[in-house]
């Protein structure tokens, strides 16, 4: 299908002053957040005045039909174009949306992304194809928040859909192949691209298939890891069709070999926590020794409430069929073993120490946290010893709990105000040591003067405290000089 339009719609888009600023200011904060929980009767209030911004924001975003008229002043010479592609349709005097184009802006640069409509806007009832392509979404705005934004060579979008990921990649990588299996999802990318006037390679093809013999300095991919019985009610951009959670085991087992050296490939994902086997040992066997990785679960969905909110977003809640596909999915779970579902984060670093870190951090983080796993994930791991020069990360504030009056606190604890905005109890000795890295003495002296203002063995001290200031530097609360 052609993209031959694109340009001309650029210009009307622009001509409307059509941008994620000048959307957010005319709908106002009331009618954006009703926007957000999919309710529009705010937004149709606060944009009944006839001007061509108004009529695109009722026309793409509200799902509300438009005088034929005012389509034509908004989108002079289109309208007729963008039915014949299946953005619009026509009726008698009224134009209406059959697919999504909204703002976005990124780094301070305003773009378009054209996708499928958001479905049960309203609370509608509305069943979406199996080739449906989802536009911006809090997933793939997650996976833009993760994404390390270094200067890179050649990135890869695997997965693409709409092209969001391939946008944001385009921002600071030389070349940017997207791929997908699904044909409308590569015509939507390609359109996406041309609206916006970035230069992707698009192909068509099963994960890593049409890059088989490619390398990248960085993959990002939110793969359709929605984990389902095969059932056959497959939504191409969610379900990948093989059992369980081995989309992503496969993507983290065969993206090593798409990375250069130091590549970084980064994942959004679903994961099984099967009964009687921690997850963290169980995500720990797809991981190479070759690979440097940081796995970050967010979140442990239960079993009911991930099948309720994925049936939800298929829009068969209210349906006859619902209760029925509830049950089975329930079914299926409890046949597999799976006790609840992990969302969270799966960064990997090709050449690196083989040193993997895992784990569970429910917790607020700075957005973007990209910068943050940047940081974590060094091509060589610095190493620690007592010759070590420390510093004190500058965003680090102590907490102290106690009762008033006490000579020491019951506890003390460690919080980063950046980053991942970790926090960690800690005793006295760490505390000290923290408080005094500033890399003017090495460890090793550090923990000689704290050994002997408390009256401890200087070796013990060594002995026990090393180990546990590489956590401290592993974790971001201490930095080793160069």
């Amino acid at each position: 299908m052609t993209t031959d339009f694109a340009q001309p719609l650029r210009g009307a888009l622009q001509a409307a002053d059509f941008t994620y600023d000048r959307v957010a200011e005319a709908l106002g904060t009331q009618a954006h957040r009703a926007l957000s929980r999919n309710e529009t009767t705010p937004g149709l209030r606060r944009t009944a005045d006839g001007s061509p911004l108004s009529t695109l924001i009722r026309l793409f975003l509200l799902q509300a039909p438009v005088p034929s008229a005012a389509a034509e002043r908004a989108l002079p010479g289109l309208v007729d174009r963008l039915c014949n592609v299946g953005l619009l349709e026509q009726s008698v005097g009224e134009v209406a949306a059959r697919m999504d184009c909204r703002p976005y802006s990124t780094d301070d640069v305003d773009l378009w992304v054209v996708s499928d409509l958001t479905p049960g806007l309203d609370g509608a009832p509305m069943r979406v194809g199996a080739d449906h392509v989802l536009g911006i979404s809090s997933a793939s705005t997650s996976l833009a928040q993760q994404t390390v934004r270094d200067d890179v060579g050649r990135a890869l979008d695997l997965g693409t859909g709409c092209g969001v990921q391939a946008l944001h990649l385009a921002t600071h990588a030389g070349e940017v192949v997207a791929t997908d299996v699904n044909r409308r999802a590569l015509w939507m990318t390609r359109l996406n691209a041309a609206l916006n006037e970035i230069p992707v390679d698009v192909r068509e093809g099963s994960f890593f298939e049409p890059v088989a013999t490619d390398r990248f300095d960085l993959i990002a991919t939110n793969p359709p890891f929605v984990i389902s019985p095969a059932t056959g009610e497959r939504l191409v951009y969610r379900d990948s069709g093989l059992p369980g959670d081995q989309v992503v085991e496969d993507i983290v087992r065969t993206a090593p070999a798409h990375l250069d050296d130091g590549g970084l490939c980064q994942v959004l994902a679903n994961w099984s926590i099967l009964r009687g086997t921690a997850w963290d040992e169980r995500l720990a066997t797809w991981l190479r020794d070759d690979c440097d990785a940081l796995v970050v679960q967010r979140e442990a969905i239960d079993p009911s409430e991930y099948v309720e909110m994925w049936l939800k977003d298929e829009g068969v809640h209210g349906t006859p069929a619902y209760l029925q596909r509830y049950d089975t999915w329930l079914s299926w779970f409890d046949e597999q073993g799976i006790e609840a579902v992990g969302f969270g984060w799966i960064n990997l670093r090709a050449g690196g120490s083989g040193h993997h870190r895992i784990e569970e951090w429910r917790y607020d983080v700075e957005q973007p946290i990209g910068p943050a796993i940047a940081a974590h994930l060094p091509v060589a791991r610095a190493e620690v010893t007592a010759s070590s020069r420390l510093v004190t990360r500058p965003d680090v504030v102590q907490e102290t709990q106690g009762p008033p009056g006490a000579e020491d606190p019951a506890t003390i604890v460690m919080r980063q105000q950046r980053g991942f905005r970790r926090a960690r109890q800690v005793d006295t000795v760490e505390a000290a040591l923290i408080g005094a890295s500033d890399g003017d003495l090495t460890l090793g002296q550090l923990l000689d003067a704290i050994a002997q203002i408390m009256g401890e063995d200087a070796e013990q001290l060594r002995s026990t405290y090393v180990s546990k200031v590489e956590e401290l530097v592993e974790e971001g609360f201490l930095t080793t000089e160069g």
